[in-house]
């Protein structure tokens, strides 16, 4: 087995620390001593912390990007609660992203236009996904309804794990949270659920909620 590039045992740790302990609370020095090597090491690779978050945020472009486009296939419930599922794990993956976003932006302005760009896309590609649904008869909801859908799933996908950090500490469910939190996402669109696919929705909360 090929041992991990230095390089990617530095992105990979430097993400662990990250998501572990916050992007503020971490430095390179810090870093470095969680690998058991030189900070001249690696700086050598590295030359500052933007570098690395830049390289992790672009890891997060490749990982996120693949659960927007699967939007496009959503046609049923079921399908949709898989997406959002997948969204969630890869927004777990590099939960520090997002919830400390604040401070990623006014460290590393540069990034600003990009997290603005992908946070665009998927409204877009949400806001078809929802439309889609109406056509299909799963949902009933009018242009101003599917409008305010993808920005209210849009919206949970991004702050969930932020607001996760303000509630009373839980046991894991069995199930996994990113499970969980594709559920309570996919409950937005009860009020709009008709026919059959109120049964599959009763599935779930009958799953989730025991």
């Amino acid at each position: 087995m090929v041992a991990p590039k230095t390089r990617d045992r530095i992105l990979e740790t430097s993400l662990h620390l990250f998501n572990q302990e916050g992007l503020a609370g971490v430095s390179t020095h810090r870093i470095a001593a969680e690998l058991g090597m030189s900070t001249g090491n690696l700086h050598y690779h590295f030359r500052t912390k933007e570098l690395i978050v830049t390289w992790l945020f672009r890891r997060f472009e490749e990982r996120f990007a693949p659960c927007i486009d699967a939007h496009a296939n959503v046609t049923a419930l079921d399908d949709l609660w898989l997406s959002l599922h997948l969204t969630f794990e890869a927004i777990d993956e590099y939960r520090f992203i997002y919830r400390d976003i604040d401070y990623l932006l006014k460290e590393f302005p540069e990034l600003e236009s990009r997290a603005q760009a992908l946070t665009a896309r998927n409204l877009v590609a949400t806001k078809a996904m929802c439309a889609g649904l109406a056509e299909a008869g799963v949902i009933a909801a009018s242009p101003e309804d599917v409008e305010m859908l993808a920005l209210q799933i849009v919206f949970s996908t991004t702050c969930w794990f932020s607001f996760k950090r303000l509630t009373p500490p839980q046991k894991s469910p069995a199930y996994g949270a990113s499970a969980l939190a594709a559920y309570y996402a996919l409950t937005l669109l009860s009020p709009y659920v008709v026919g059959e696919s109120k049964d599959y929705l009763n599935y779930l909360r009958a799953k989730y909620l025991r």
